[in-house]
């Protein structure tokens, strides 16, 4: 960590270290100075690059699990799986109204793909990047869930499930309906449309914006705890700050693992009471 620190503090400052790291490798209609995109066609390539990396080892895992399974004594892996999934379907049959074959297997890929995400900040923050600089990759986030593209592109998808479950089990008149007649009744029809619209538009906002900003706060305090021996000469004041900084970041990873556990969770759950919301005949 202090490497990359050293050089963020003696050079362009910590500022420029922070700015540095939470800055995309961005391809296509990308600014040429600050590296972020100035357009629709930009792709942030590692994040992308991480979050298919990340759902492919889920694929992969299971795919090798499940060829592996045994109807005896299970192993300690076989265990731990099967109790994640003992939980998720916990979660589905405690919040869930009726049955969709869908919502466990979608709670599940939630839960698992989001804390993986979740988990790459738990890296030290200077070492894929340091690395990818051996490759003349100068730019590189690592936590997927750091960038708001990847976390509202999974809270519009769970919003789109939302409308579609909604028109399936209400149908498209009473889908409608729910926008002209709730919550004031059929006297206050304007007022119910931008009551309902704003109640509608939330579910993806607030999913997508709390995953978000817990992660970018977390990623921030771990740059923030990587500058504190970055800036100090070899001597006392180093004594001094390295192993304060040493102490703080594994205190902030062990409070973290707690914090991408959770968010994960979070997200799983508000996605099943949306999913259960919109099997509801009513509103």
């Amino acid at each position: 960590m202090s490497q990359a620190a050293s050089e963020g503090s003696s050079g362009g400052g910590s500022v420029q270290y922070i700015q540095h790291h939470l800055t995309n490798l961005c391809v296509g209609d990308c600014d040429p100075v600050t590296h972020q995109a100035a357009g629709f066609w930009a792709l942030h390539v590692d994040t992308l690059f991480f979050s298919i990396l990340l759902g492919a080892l889920m694929v992969f895992v299971s795919y090798r699990l499940g060829k592996r399974l045994t109807d005896g004594v299970p192993g300690g892996f076989q265990n731990f799986v099967e109790s994640i999934i003992d939980f998720v379907a916990t979660q589905v049959k405690d919040t869930f109204p009726g049955h969709n074959p869908l919502i466990a297997p979608l709670g599940l890929t939630i839960f698992v793909w989001v804390w993986l995400m979740n988990f790459m900040d738990l890296i030290p923050v200077d070492l894929l990047p340091l690395i990818a600089s051996w490759f003349g990759i100068h730019y590189l986030k690592v936590v997927p869930t750091t960038d708001l593209n990847t976390t509202m592109a999974m809270s519009l998808t769970v919003f789109v499930l939302i409308v579609f479950y909604s028109i399936k089990v209400k149908g498209l008149g009473g889908y409608l309906k729910m926008f002209l007649f709730h919550p004031f009744g059929k006297f206050l029809i304007p007022v119910n449309i931008v009551m309902t619209a704003i109640e509608e538009l939330a579910k993806p906002l607030s999913l997508g914006l709390r995953l978000f900003g817990n992660l970018f706060a977390g990623e921030l305090v771990f740059l923030l705890i990587a500058l504190l021996s970055g800036g100090a000469a070899l001597g006392a004041a180093l004594l001094i700050w390295f192993p304060l900084q040493v102490v703080l970041d594994v205190g902030w990873l062990l409070f973290h693992i707690l914090i991408i556990t959770l968010q994960a969770f979070i997200f799983m759950v508000l996605t099943i009471v949306y999913l259960g919301m919109a099997h509801t005949s009513d509103h």
